[in-house]
């Protein structure tokens, strides 16, 4: 097989280990000076040259093919799931709703509802959590279950298998709204955006 006929993984593999690609053997001549086109090219001045060839024959925005682990990770990733395949969505909004302005309040642990959010969502309420924490140290707040009385759910359905809804809530403090996205991955709904107003 020609190195240029290689794939890229295989040419890196005959590399000397102190090569560089497109740069020669360390300790060559200074790359800037020309090479003399009479001279006996080597082994990696070649491989360099072929190196260079092929990156620059790749095409940007160009795919490259599948490997087996990423089609395996199509075939056995998160998979999505129609609406008619799922459960109405009000209740586990209900639920959702009283459970963030729990986990937000301190009563109740973040790591309850992983079943029902995404990783972002999962991160993203972790870093209201640990500010809620500051917070209640710094004011020196006691930890107190929130009293929620749900007012209003406003459902929609964009598309096949999101539900996007609007949950008002009254605390004793003041109202509030709950934006949650939901998506059916793996044959439950999950929430993909959570925001407290």
């Amino acid at each position: 097989m020609n190195t240029v006929d290689m794939p890229l993984y295989h040419l890196l593999e005959l590399l000397p280990k102190h090569a560089t690609p497109g740069r020669g053997v360390i300790g060559d001549a200074d790359p800037l000076v020309p090479h003399d086109s009479r001279a006996p090219l080597t082994q990696e001045m070649q491989m360099s040259n072929a190196m260079t060839r092929l990156a620059a024959s790749e095409t940007p925005g160009e795919a490259a093919p599948a490997t087996k682990q990423q089609t395996d990770e199509v075939d056995f990733g998160v998979q999505p799931t129609r609406s008619v395949q799922l459960p109405d969505p009000e209740p586990l909004l209900i639920n959702l709703t009283h459970s963030v302005l729990e986990v937000l309040a301190g009563t109740r642990e973040l790591d309850q509802l992983i079943r029902w959010l995404t990783k972002d969502v999962y991160d993203i309420l972790l870093k209201r959590v640990v500010l809620s924490a500051r917070a209640r140290v710094a004011t020196g707040k006691q930890v107190h279950r929130p009293r929620v009385t749900v007012l209003r759910t406003i459902i929609t359905h964009p598309a096949d298998g999101i539900v996007e809804a609007v949950v008002i809530v009254r605390t004793p403090v003041r109202t509030r709204a709950i934006a949650i996205r939901l998506e059916g991955l793996d044959n439950r709904w999950r929430a993909s955006a959570i925001s407290v107003l």
